[in-house]
């Protein structure tokens, strides 16, 4: 899931009295901005009331089902079209693919609520880790399923850096260092991984990237599609 975090309220402000904005309507996500606690209905009614308290009439507000669905937000706009229409702009507490989704679903002018800030696990509730940065040109297999790039906070592909000490991470001090955990893993399955890994092919992850599942196609175009 996409984990984001609240935007800088006084740049938020700025992109409205920018355009002059005295109403705003507000779209949440019922998806990973709901499970993050960031654009979920208790979420959307709070930044409503500060709104409110600046001075900022709020028109409506909207958790659709997930905000980066373009037909499912586009049937959201519709619904509620009429507080859409009193609205001067429309403030998306979503990732940013979710903001460009209601950017592409209304002729409004469009502003994120929060900042996208990285791919999360969910390791219990409330609590969420970045494993993968969806590079394209997946380890995986040769390292036990840990990301050595991705969980090890100097990005090193191949083994320890200098600083690990007993096992621990130098930077993250009371974590195992990422390296350590993949052959203590990969020995606990009766593996070895011995060769060293070639340096990671970042031209395999496309930009922007595009899958149309009608055709069978993976291009590096297509964000425009309809």
């Amino acid at each position: 899931m996409i984990i984001t975090r609240p935007r800088d309220w006084s740049r938020i402000k700025a992109n409205l009295a920018e355009i002059g904005a005295r109403s705003v309507f507000l779209v949440g996500c019922g998806q990973c901005a709901t499970v993050a606690h960031t654009g979920g209905e208790q979420e959307l009614l709070e930044a409503k009331a500060r709104f409110e308290s600046e001075g900022i009439a709020v028109a409506g507000w909207a958790v659709g089902e997930v905000a980066c669905h373009l037909g499912g937000t586009r049937l959201t706009t519709r619904k509620h079209h009429g507080e859409l229409d009193e609205a001067d702009a429309i403030v998306v507490l979503a990732c940013g693919a979710g903001v460009q989704t209601v950017a592409d679903s209304t002729s409004k002018p469009v502003f994120p609520g929060l900042d996208s800030v990285f791919l999360g696990n969910v390791i219990r509730h409330g609590v969420f880790e970045e494993r993968c940065q969806m590079c394209g040109d997946c380890v995986l297999d040769l390292t036990a399923g840990i990301c050595p790039v991705t969980t090890c906070p100097k990005g090193l592909l191949n083994g320890p850096c200098g600083g690990m000490w007993e096992g621990k991470c130098e930077v993250l001090t009371d974590r195992d260092c990422t390296h350590v955990r993949i052959q203590r893993r990969l020995a606990e399955q009766g593996r070895r991984q011995t060769d060293v890994l070639p340096p990671k092919d970042y031209s395999k992850k496309l930009k922007p990237g595009a899958i149309n599942l009608r055709d069978g196609r993976t291009t590096r175009s297509g964000g425009e599609g309809r």
